[in-house]
């Protein structure tokens, strides 16, 4: 009996024995997540072109800049127009083609940019702004070449030039012209009348309107020239054109129209691909405010007037001359 009551006293005080969980703080801190940063402005590299440069031509200065740009670490972007307020510290090159896109304005805008003028008349090297020709180069290789080629082509040597009035470059190229041509024949005695003395030049103004430009090109015709060379300032396309419609081969120094290409022999003219291409390490470095060079070379050949053994005569009289080793008999 003892030992039943022993045992649900013991049953009992089981039961009303109560248990805790002990409670531990937390010393963690909440972290807040990162604030996000924004992407940094890709550096660029930008090329400004007119709308009308012919095709072939823009291709070729878009894949020049991309390929230096892309091997720089820069992006590339084409233009045909920019603005002071397009520019930013990620702009860092900006390359440009005449027109003159407005380099004064530009280049104040943003001293923290260099600026490649490339054949654009009236812009001088300093500061942030470099130059490739355009600004004095000299005439005289070009027309004596021009003059030289013309007399291989032409029967009885009968050349001509369109010249721009009241220009000191223009009768710098006139001298070369007539120099290079006799480099060539000599004399140059044409064998059959007329009897003109050549080459014919005819004196245009630079803003002469396209309806009055044809009259020149008559007064070559005229006078029986076959291959005429076109001083560059006064290169107008459409008479061009009818200088081809008249049967004349022409030589000049910009690049002509499709409508007449069949009657152009050769476009002499500095080489700008090789000179951006030479220029572009002290512009990348942000050393500019320099001129550089352009070496010459013969573009738009048309195979079926030169030919290649003339051309490769006409690549090495063009060697002599920029070697010195021939010269053009005037003082540029």
């Amino acid at each position: 009996m003892l030992l039943l009551l022993l045992v649900l006293t013991l049953l009992l005080s089981a039961c009303g024995t109560q248990t805790t969980t002990p409670t531990v703080e937390s010393t963690a801190t909440a972290t807040s997540a990162p604030e996000p940063t924004a992407t940094p402005p890709y550096p660029m590299a930008v090329l400004v072109i007119p709308a009308d440069l012919p095709g072939s031509l823009s291709q070729l200065y878009q894949k020049t800049i991309y390929d230096l740009a892309r091997e720089s670490g820069l992006h590339f972007q084409v233009l045909n127009a920019l603005t002071p307020a397009e520019l930013d510290d990620n702009v860092k090159v900006v390359v440009a083609l005449p027109p003159d896109p407005g380099f004064a304005q530009l280049a104040a805008a943003a001293p923290q940019t260099q600026f490649l003028a490339v054949n654009i008349p009236g812009i001088t090297a300093g500061g942030n702004v470099s130059t490739i020709g355009g600004a004095g180069d000299s005439p005289d290789i070009p027309a004596f070449l021009a003059g030289y080629i013309a007399a291989m082509l032409a029967n009885d040597y009968r050349t001509g030039m369109i010249g721009e009035k009241d220009s000191a470059g223009s009768d710098i190229a006139t001298q070369a012209y007539a120099n290079g041509r006799q480099f060539y024949c000599g004399l140059c005695n044409p064998v059959a009348p007329p009897w003109y003395e050549y080459p014919i030049v005819v004196d245009m103004p630079a803003d002469a309107p396209e309806g009055e430009a044809n009259a020149y090109a008559d007064a070559l015709k005229d006078r029986l020239v076959q291959v005429a060379y076109i001083y560059p300032s006064v290169q107008i396309p459409s008479q061009t054109n009818y200088m081809a419609s008249l049967g004349m081969w022409m030589i000049g120094e910009e690049h002509p129209p499709e409508e007449a290409r069949a009657n152009w022999v050769a476009t002499i003219q500095p080489d700008w691909i090789a000179a951006v291409q030479s220029a572009w390490s002290d512009i990348l470095a942000g050393s500019g405010g320099k001129s550089y060079p352009s070496p010459l070379t013969l573009t738009d050949i048309n195979p079926d007037l030169l030919s290649e053994g003339r051309q490769r005569l006409a690549q090495e009289m063009l060697d002599k001359l920029v070697s010195g080793r021939v010269g053009t008999g005037v003082q540029p």
